[in-house]
C-alpha cells in the first residue's frame, strides 16, 4: 500500500494498519484514500477471509487529520467534502465486506476513528484505549456513521449523550456499553486479535457474510422484508458446498472443513 496503510497477510487473515504513529494515526487525505484502497482489494480478494484493521504505535486513529483540516479551512477549501469522497464510501466497504472485519484498537479511537472501530464487526481493545467522539468538539456533527452505528451498539439515549458531551470513555466502561466486544491486556492485543481472526477465517465465511448481509438489510425494512431477505439468503446459502460439508459433518461428528463456496 503506502508508508501510511500498510497490509500484511498471514494464511487467510489480512491486516490492514493506519501506520501515522507520530500523529496518532490521523487520518489526511492519502491516508484515507490508501486506507479505503486496502479495504477493497481485502473485499475482493478470494484468499483472504478475516481482517483486522488496527493502527500503529499506542493509538488507533485519532480520526481526521486536524492539521490538513485546518489548512484547507485557511485557503477557502472544502475541507468536508472528504465525508462524502472518503468516509462514506469507506464504512460501506467495511460493513457490506462479505467477510468478518475485526477492529483492534491499541489506544484511542476518536472521532472519524472511533466510526470506524464501529463499523466493524468485531471490536477488541487494550486496556490502555479510549473512544472519545469529538465532533462537537470541533463544532460538527456525527459522520462516518456513527449516528447510525453508535444508537444501535448503546441505544439512542446514551449515543446522544456520547456525542454531545464528547467526553472519553475508558475501556472497561466502553465494554460495558457494548462499544467493545472485549478488552485485554495492553500487550496481549496483537495475539488475541489474531486469534479471534484466524478463528472466524477458518470458519463458515458464506454464512458470515449471509449474516452480515441481513444484519445491515434488516436494520432499514420490516419484518416482512426481513424474512423475504432471510430465505433469499437461505435459499443461496442452502446450495453451497459449506452447507453440504458441514451438516454431513454433524450428522457422522466430524468437524467441517469451510471452503467459503
Amino acid at each position: 500500500m503506502t508508508e501510511s496503510v500498510l497490509r500484511r497477510d498471514d494464511g487467510a487473515v489480512a491486516t490492514i494498519t493506519i501506520n501515522r504513529p507520530e500523529a496518532r494515526n490521523a487520518l489526511t487525505t492519502q491516508t484515507k484514500v490508501a486506507l479505503l484502497q486496502a479495504l477493497r482489494d481485502c473485499g475482493a480478494d478470494d484468499s483472504v477471509r478475516a481482517v483486522v484493521l488496527t493502527g500503529a504505535g499506542q493509538a488507533f486513529c485519532a480520526g481526521q487529520d486536524l492539521r490538513e483540516h485546518a489548512e484547507l479551512l485557511e485557503s477557502g477549501g472544502a475541507p468536508l467534502d472528504t465525508v462524502r469522497q472518503h468516509y462514506n464510501p469507506t464504512i460501506e466497504t467495511i460493513t457490506a465486506m462479505p467477510k468478518p472485519v475485526i477492529a483492534a484498537l491499541p489506544g484511542v479511537a476518536a472521532g472519524a476513528g472511533a466510526s470506524l472501530a464501529f463499523a466493524c464487526d468485531f471490536r477488541i481493545a487494550a486496556e490502555r484505549a479510549t473512544i472519545l467522539l469529538a465532533f462537537a468538539r470541533v463544532g460538527l456533527g456525527a459522520d462516518s456513521g456513527a449516528s447510525w452505528t453508535l444508537q444501535r451498539l448503546v441505544g439512542p439515549a446514551k449515543a446522544a449523550e456520547l456525542l454531545m458531551l464528547a467526553e472519553p470513555v475508558d475501556s472497561y466502561t466502553a465494554q460495558r456499553l457494548g462499544l467493545l466486544t472485549t478488552v485485554v491486556p495492553d500487550d496481549d492485543l496483537a495475539a488475541a486479535a489474531a486469534e479471534l481472526a484466524a478463528r472466524l477465517a477458518a470458519g463458515p465465511t458464506l454464512a458470515y457474510a449471509a449474516i452480515k448481509e441481513s444484519l445491515l438489510y434488516g436494520a432499514a425494512h420490516r419484518l416482512t422484508e426481513s424474512l423475504e431477505k432471510e430465505a433469499e439468503l437461505q435459499t443461496r446459502l442452502g446450495q453451497s458446498e459449506d452447507h453440504r460439508a458441514a451438516t454431513l459433518a454433524f450428522v457422522n461428528k466430524q468437524t467441517p472443513t469451510y471452503l467459503g463456496r
